[in-house]
């Protein structure tokens, strides 16, 4: 990092940066978030941020996993917020490393917020979402000049594991051509079911789009009516992004990851 010809800021010891690993292809890192996987002396990383992004950091650095993931054991939001605390006033370069953007759909805001009310300093670096970035490995683009103007961010499901009970179905169906499902697979057949309902077509276009950038990356195109039956039919792996709109149609012209 040394020979770039850019001044990157100094990660001080008793601080703590929240970093984007991206959604899993180490080389999607930026320049910011390699610099701060260096300098740490200490990473505590979430459970979707991948070994070959882990092996980026620096020799020493100690590595502490706080992966939460749904329907299994896992660290306590306000235990993990409170470790970030107490090694940032240990003295440490405090690097929280959290998979995708760490204010998309994770809970950095809240980890912000904490270190905060500690006093401890804080800096965001921002990572590539699973929503650009997945789309972008899948060969589908999230707008185009003739297809949309907006696109929206949704997740599929609250921390209680439930698909969320305040989404307006209605204003999500007619307001945005293209809808972009974080985390959402356990809970497919009722949101295909809400949106048709809510008067999207049956045979709309549908990406399911597993392990986005992964070298095991898979996708499975579909339509909204039959898209639940595929995707138990695919058994993909977690995680799995899921997108509705025309723009999956231009994955034949676009798939350049299996040109």
């Amino acid at each position: 990092m040394e020979n770039l010809p850019i001044d990157l800021p100094e990660f001080a010891p008793g601080s703590v940066w929240l970093v984007g690993a991206g959604p899993g292809d180490p080389g999607l890192l930026t320049i910011a978030g390699l610099h701060a996987m260096q300098s740490a002396d200490v990473v505590v990383y979430d459970a979707l941020v991948g070994s070959d992004v882990l092996k980026l950091a620096g020799e020493g650095a100690e590595l502490i996993h706080a992966g939460k993931r749904g329907g299994k054991p896992s660290p306590r939001q306000e235990d993990i917020s409170d470790q970030l605390v107490r090694l940032a006033k240990e003295g440490k370069r405090v690097l929280r490393l959290k998979g995708g953007d760490p204010f998309v759909f994770g809970r950095g805001a809240e980890e912000c917020i904490r270190l905060f009310e500690a006093g401890v300093p804080f800096r965001i670096v921002p990572g590539i979402t699973a929503g650009v970035g997945g789309l972008a490995y899948a060969g589908i683009p999230m707008t185009t000049r003739g297809s949309n103007i907006a696109v929206t961010f949704i997740t599929g499901h609250t921390a209680k594991g439930d698909v969320p009970d305040n989404l307006d179905w209605p204003a999500l169906a007619a307001g945005s051509p293209v809808l972009i499902f974080y985390m959402g697979a356990t809970h497919l057949s009722r949101i295909a079911g809400e949106l048709m309902e809510a008067g999207r077509a049956g045979a709309e276009p549908v990406a399911l789009i597993s392990r986005a950038t992964l070298p095991d990356q898979r996708v499975v195109e579909t339509t909204l009516e039959t898209c639940a039956d595929d995707l138990k039919k695919a058994a993909l792996k977690a995680p799995t992004l899921i997108v509705v709109g025309p723009v999956v149609g231009l994955r034949e012209q676009l798939n350049w990851l299996d040109l």
